[in-house]
């Protein structure tokens, strides 16, 4: 247990770990879906275009939808088999929002579509190296989904010098990083090389929880002959995964308040991520599966499966031996800062890290009271908020207050809500807050930018009508001048 003088940063907590269900299986590669319903909307909203109609033949890799540019990752086909349709299907937002899908039926198949010839992929230019990351359609494989292909980008012009891959993994019930660190660590060292061509840094640091002896490990014999990478333990405190707080105790770096880590010179990536980068450069694979931990009590045989992107709940959950009667929540994530499945029908997304059946035993579900004001939420949070006068105010939809107290920087780790001895929801109170003061902020910006349109078209009239008053002025001026007919016609007469 780390006392207060060891910490590696303010707050945090050691939640009940229940990494032993999965950890010790290794990866079962065997899953193969029946169906794949691919969302053509993705989490943020944006929309991609399919490239392919009801009745086509796919193959394992075929590019089927793009994006409009680069923040929005295409989609490539998981699997070999056919369209059935592209029709409206559920999306993995906890409101059962439906949106058009490509669904897919699945043959037996597991080959890729396309092969390519071997090259030396760590002579490739960084140029070449981000076109394919980018054909590829990778994204962020710890939650966060952000095109891999923009964050390299930043960094090299932005002139990060440290590469930072986070190996945390905090969450109490995961362990497909560690499990891929473990089976694929040469994957994963030779995908850190191609970050750091990419991107321009020139060290790289590794950051790996110290409860994760045997990935420490293969990792550090993996990266042995490279003097720019370095494989550290951090210590196993929640939320030690977190971008801000790996970084600095990683780097002695602190990121500004509201500010992201290119402030200070570092990338951060994903230990999955940085595979992917290594198969999308190596051999053209694009990421079509990822490595999930299917967990919690309710679980007839948890562990650590290889799922193609697409493949609806219900089918991993039955592969892994089905939902026992006492499951009380179906969560994708871990229990600190996962969403509720709405719907065993919800298909998986790349940023799917893991599937949790949790029975009442582990919810332990506690009855409400009123704040005590003793303080343990901010004993817990790592950002040094006061969570308690956040949750006061956001109740009482004071939100200006609210973000005055620093609404905006919480991580939404869950550290607060897991120490309360009143039960309070308190994330539930900052997404909510954090929500408003959005929308309240997008509704001003909207305000004002009616009021300039508003006030430049009062200008445009004003100018128009000044103009036309100009022009009768100027119009009436020369017909005074001019003299009239009669005039002239006398004056030769004369």
């Amino acid at each position: 247990m780390l006392n207060l003088l060891s910490r590696p940063f303010r707050g945090g907590i050691h939640p009940e770990s229940y990494k032993t269900l999965t950890n010790g299986s290794g990866i079962d590669r065997f899953f193969w879906p029946r169906n794949v319903f691919l969302s053509l909307q993705l989490r943020n909203g944006a929309t991609l275009t399919p490239l392919v109609k009801a009745g086509d033949s796919v193959t394992r890799g075929q590019l089927i939808a793009s994006g409009r540019n680069d923040m929005v990752a295409p989609l490539h086909a998981p699997v070999n088999g056919i369209v059935t349709g592209i029709t409206p299907h559920f999306s993995s937002h906890p409101s059962k929002v439906k949106c058009d899908t490509i669904i897919i039926r699945a043959n037996s198949d597991r080959r890729w579509g396309e092969t390519h010839p071997q090259q030396n992929y760590l002579a490739l230019s960084s140029e070449q190296i981000i076109e394919r990351v980018r054909e590829a359609g990778i994204v962020g494989l710890g939650g966060a989904g952000f095109p891999t292909v923009v964050k390299l980008q930043f960094a090299r012009k932005g002139g990060a010098h440290t590469l930072v891959i986070n190996g945390g993994e905090c969450e109490p019930y995961l362990t497909c990083d560690d499990v891929a660190m473990q089976e694929y660590a040469p994957e994963i060292i030779a995908g850190v090389k191609l970050l750091m061509i990419a991107s321009g840094t020139k060290k790289a640091i590794i950051g790996v929880e110290d409860n994760k002896p045997n990935a420490l490990a293969q990792l550090t014999s993996a990266a042995s002959e490279d003097d720019a990478i370095e494989v550290r333990a951090a210590p196993s405190i929640y939320p030690m995964g977190s971008e801000r707080h790996l970084i600095k105790f990683l780097t002695g770096a602190e990121v500004p308040t509201g500010g992201h880590a290119g402030m200070v010179g570092v990338l951060v990536h994903n230990i999955a991520t940085a595979r992917a980068v290594y198969q999308a450069t190596r051999f053209r694979r694009p990421l079509v599966s990822r490595v999930i931990t299917v967990s919690g009590k309710g679980i007839g045989a948890p562990r650590n499966v290889e799922v193609p992107v697409g493949t609806p709940v219900n089918e991993v959950i039955e592969y892994c031996g089905g939902v026992k009667e006492s499951t009380s929540r179906l969560l994708f994530g871990g229990p600190m800062m996962g969403q509720v499945i709405s719907s065993p029908y919800i298909p998986i997304d790349k940023t799917v890290g893991g599937i949790l059946a949790l029975t009442d035993d582990e919810v332990k579900t506690r009855e409400q009271t009123e704040c005590i004001r003793c303080g343990q939420c901010v004993r817990a949070c790592p950002m040094g908020l006061m969570p308690f006068q956040m949750a006061a105010y956001a109740r009482l939809s004071d939100f200006s207050k609210t973000e005055e107290l620093g609404v905006n920087h919480c991580l939404s780790c869950g550290a607060c809500s897991y120490v309360c001895p009143a039960s309070l929801p308190l994330v539930q109170y900052f997404q909510f807050a954090k929500g408003s003061i959005n929308a309240n902020r997008l509704k001003a910006q909207r305000s004002a930018t009616a009021r300039a349109l508003n006030e430049e078209r009062v200008q445009r009239l004003e100018r128009e009508a000044a103009a036309k008053a100009a022009a009768k002025a100027a119009k009436a001026a020369a017909r005074k001048a001019r003299p009239a007919r009669g005039k002239v016609k006398e004056t030769e007469n004369d």
